[in-house]
């Protein structure tokens, strides 16, 4: 007696969800990311109007001046969604650890000379307000924002701003061997130092804008665009030439991700400004504005973290953020 197995291949009825399906087709397999962010937003059917914008829905495409035919032609080149983001940023903070332990265990940053010591203290701590306030105005577009693949973005970006402002505390707390003398006199710095109060008002006025898109591009594409150049890049390397190799380590996480950073920034801008010319005019209009203001804020920082120079650096800097724009189709 002989017995005879055979096999039979049961094939699924769908290979995605409806909803990825009319983006991608129906027959093509669908990425986490994708069935993560696509049209997850909801568009109708709410049970009521927000109290505190009369004539606007709870999400509304007129809560920014801009305007685009599908707010879903922007997706992350990342392709981050909260697993893929939490693994990513799990790494980089493993790698922190260390180099905080490396940096603690043979006193990387005590044995620098007093005058560096002071000038890390003077430059790197007020900046832990800037990236709270950085953090605000990323939850805010969050908030505000349409479609789930932006709000996505900004809400990650805020939290990013958090992390960053924790690993600027733990420097100056390992120069001061944990005690909060030198982050109580940046707070200081940042409310009444004069260096400071340009940028700190412009980071005010940033968070009563009207318009989201007005602020990622003030927050996330300009001052971004000035800062994190000029200081988490040319300042740390003036520091490292006077034997602060330590900071380096410590900063590597501000480092990389602005260069991580601007890859999504740089999609956004192409993508929002190649659906109109009304867009780009728009959006070129908000770069040139803030640019010229933060570049003035921004100025006197300069003059007392570098010891020659800083102006010509901040100008190639700016120089730099323009023609990065440029390419993504701004008239900068």
């Amino acid at each position: 007696m002989s017995v005879h197995i055979s096999t039979k291949e049961i094939k699924t009825k769908r290979t995605n969800y409806g909803y990825v399906g009319r983006r991608i087709g129906h027959d093509k397999p669908a990425s986490r990311y994708q069935e993560a962010i696509y049209d997850i937003q909801p568009t109708a059917n709410f049970h009521y109007p927000p109290t505190w914008a009369k004539g606007k829905e709870l999400y509304d495409v007129k809560n920014t001046s801009i305007v685009m035919e599908d707010w879903y032609s922007f997706t992350d080149p990342r392709q981050f969604y909260y697993s893929a983001y939490v693994m990513a940023r799990a790494k980089q903070q493993e790698s922190m650890d260390n180099n905080f332990k490396m940096a603690e265990k043979h006193n990387m940053l005590l044995s620098l000379p007093d005058e560096l010591k002071a000038s890390i203290k003077k430059i790197l701590t007020p900046l832990r307000h800037v990236e709270y306030g950085a953090n605000m105005n990323n939850q805010d577009i969050c908030d505000r924002s349409y479609g789930a693949s932006i709000a996505t973005v900004a809400s990650l970006n805020g939290f990013d701003r958090i992390g960053t402002s924790q690993y600027i505390s733990k420097i100056i707390l390992l120069i001061d061997e944990n005690e909060s003398i030198g982050l109580e006199q940046g707070k200081s710095d940042w409310l009444d130092d004069p260096i400071w109060q340009e940028l700190r008002h412009a980071m005010e006025d940033i968070f009563v804008l009207d318009d989201w898109f007005e602020i990622m591009v003030a927050q996330n594409i300009v001052m971004d665009g000035l800062i994190y150049p000029l200081i988490f890049d040319q300042y740390i390397q003036e520091v490292s030439s006077k034997g602060g190799n330590a900071l380096t380590l410590l900063t590597q996480f501000m480092s990389d991700w602005y260069v991580e950073t601007t890859r999504w920034t740089n999609q956004l801008i192409k993508v929002v400004a190649k659906e109109s010319d009304a867009n780009t005019e728009l959006l070129s209009s908000w770069v040139l504005k803030w640019t010229e203001r933060l570049n003035n804020a921004v100025f006197p920082i300069t003059q007392v973290a570098f010891t020659d120079g800083g102006e010509d650096k901040l100008e190639e800097i700016k120089r730099a953020l323009l023609t990065r724009l440029a390419k993504q189709g701004l008239k900068v």
